[in-house]
């Protein structure tokens, strides 16, 4: 049967992104480049014009892992990908590896150091309201709201320097931007400032900042995903190849994972966010976008931005080696296919650039069936409140003491000078002594550390950990826990895996280029997610201060020829 005919839903999942796309042509009819007989493809050289349109892609918890993994599998987007430029050892160079920080440091050049997005919550001591938690991408000032997930103003204010777009307009202000994404974050993160759409996923099918109105066609697209979600999705038909993976892993407070074939009922977004649907729905937006604005047939460069959330939701709720991440990995190739496909037949000369905003590893319970007997969950007594509850009574100091998310550890203000050090003086060694910790460091040992400008794959603990501070937002210490130990304490059906250690398996991400004319090549060494700016700032002739950024420009040219003018 070919691909664009939908089989019936009890046999396989309608991916969206061909109903969608469909039922979008209405709304674009008449928008899109006619589609002439293909002329002969002419080898992208140094002196190749810019591509008329640029698609950046990244997919949430799309480890190096991963990419090697099934690399052998694909057959749809990802092998065409992975027919291009390849760079299999891709680095998030930081130590905070989540989603926030992650996606800061794709279109901004520069290390989360420098975007000021040191993690995805931080605290924040000095806000007016009594929740001191800070989402990465909310608006904290705004009366009645909290960092609890929606219950905050979205917002791009956290982010301190401009991204690709933003610089792509402030040089051509026709220059088009359009992000569209799984979450918020990562629309946000990587669209900056002057996006002229920027959205995400929600129950209601899309939506963008408070008090926005989404434009006819992103309307029309949410109307499409909401009705997708309203739909019970039945189970899904498990790959051949994914059999291997077909193994129950029982979870500690019932249940398992492993076997699962995302069926859903009518409504459960979380479920509909954890599959292949969810990415689908994402690109067909985008795709439609891009025709009803004409992206890419103007006389400059137009940017589309795509964020795929599914695999990240899917490693989170089941882990990263079961058959829902095999039925995830197989429905995102076809995904892109089927994108790729869509840009194909306008003609344009477009440029695909693919990364991950962080790695991801197991849960411990597989990973323990798996060659790593020493895989762990974390120890409650590490949980922030409870150890700054116990140090607070053992040394008669105000409460509360210590506030926390994730490695870093923030002491009460209202601590004297004494206090403060006192409060040190006993936490830091007990953190220190407990068996799970690899490392405690202080933000005054961070200050002293610059940040490195050697290969990410050489940088010690200290300069992962560096490349995530910000004084004005992390810390007063920062732990980081040893390797395969999961900062969650119990499994059960929800989260059960996660990523945000300093260790390879959650920084190590592909960085994959693509664009018609341009010979393929794979390059192993070690390059960095801060390095994809420039690189891309380059093939379309966009100036860029190497002073203010990170990363550096990635030739993309095989041979003597440079692609970095």
């Amino acid at each position: 049967m070919p691909r664009h005919h939908l089989e019936k839903p009890s046999v396989k999942l309608k991916y969206l992104s061909t109903a969608l796309a469909t039922a979008l042509c209405v709304a674009a009819a008449g928008t899109g480049l006619a589609q002439n007989s293909a002329p002969p493809v002419q080898k992208v050289t140094a002196t190749t014009p810019a591509p008329k349109l640029v698609v950046m892609i990244a997919v949430d918890q799309f480890s190096a892992d991963l990419f090697a993994e099934y690399r052998g599998r694909f057959t749809g987007g990802l092998a065409r990908l992975a027919s291009g430029i390849v760079f299999p050892s891709g680095y998030q160079a930081h130590g905070a590896t989540e989603t926030c920080p992650g996606h800061s440091t794709i279109l901004t050049g520069n290390h989360p150091a420098h975007t000021g997005i040191v993690a995805n919550n931080y605290f924040d001591l000095s806000v007016a309201r009594e929740d001191k938690r800070v989402y990465c991408a909310e608006d904290e000032t705004v009366a009645g709201t909290t960092s609890k997930s929606g219950q905050y103003a979205p917002s791009v204010n956290h982010l301190l320097v401009p991204t690709l777009g933003d610089l792509m307009k402030a040089r051509d202000p026709k220059a088009q931007v359009v992000s569209v994404s799984g979450k918020d974050r990562s629309a946000i993160m990587m669209g900056g400032r002057q996006a002229d759409e920027l959205m995400w996923l929600a129950p209601t099918g899309l939506t963008s900042y408070r008090g926005t109105t989404l434009s006819p066609a992103a309307q029309q697209a949410g109307t499409a995903i909401a009705a997708a979600i309203n739909q019970p999705r039945p189970a899904l038909t498990l790959p051949a190849d994914c059999t291997a993976h077909d193994i129950a892993i029982p979870l500690e407070k019932g249940g398992s994972v492993g076997t699962g074939r995302m069926a859903r009922d009518a409504g459960d977004f979380r479920r509909f966010m954890a599959s292949p649907e969810a990415d689908g729905a994402v690109l067909a937006t985008a795709a439609a976008l891009r025709q009803v604005r004409k992206m890419g047939e103007g006389s400059g460069t137009d940017l589309l931005i795509v964020g795929l959330a599914a695999t990240d939701y899917v490693g989170h709720g089941t882990g990263t080696e079961g058959s829902e991440m095999c039925i995830q990995m197989a429905g995102l190739d076809r995904e892109l296919g089927d994108f790729f496909a869509r840009l194909d037949a306008t003609g344009i000369d477009y440029v695909v650039a693919l990364t991950a905003d962080h790695g991801g590893h197991d849960l411990p319970e597989r990973n323990r069936q798996n060659a790593w007997p020493d895989a762990q969950r974390v120890d409650k007594a590490l949980d922030p409140e409870a150890m700054g509850k116990a140090v607070a009574e053992k040394l008669g100091l105000p409460q509360p003491l210590l506030y926390g998310d994730g490695g870093d550890y923030y002491l009460a203000k209202t601590l004297t000078a004494a206090q403060r050090q006192a409060a040190l003086a006993e936490l830091l060694p007990r953190l220190r002594a407990h068996p799970q910790i690899e490392a405690v460091v202080t933000r005054e040992e961070l200050e002293a550390h610059s940040i490195s400008k050697r290969a990410p794959d050489t940088w010690t603990l200290m300069d992962k950990l560096r490349a995530s501070y910000n004084p004005q937002r992390s810390g007063d210490f920062i732990i980081a826990l040893k390797p395969r130990v999961t900062p969650i304490p119990e499994s059960g059906i929800g989260y059960v895996a996660t990523h945000g250690s300093v260790w390879d398996y959650d920084r190590r991400v592909p960085i994959l280029f693509w664009r018609k004319g341009l010979a393929g090549f794979e390059q192993p060494n070690a390059v960095m997610t801060v390095d994809i700016m420039p690189t891309l700032a380059s093939l379309i002739g966009l100036a860029v201060d190497a002073n203010k950024i990170d990363g550096r420009c990635l030739d993309l040219l095989s041979g003597p020829e440079s692609s970095c003018r």
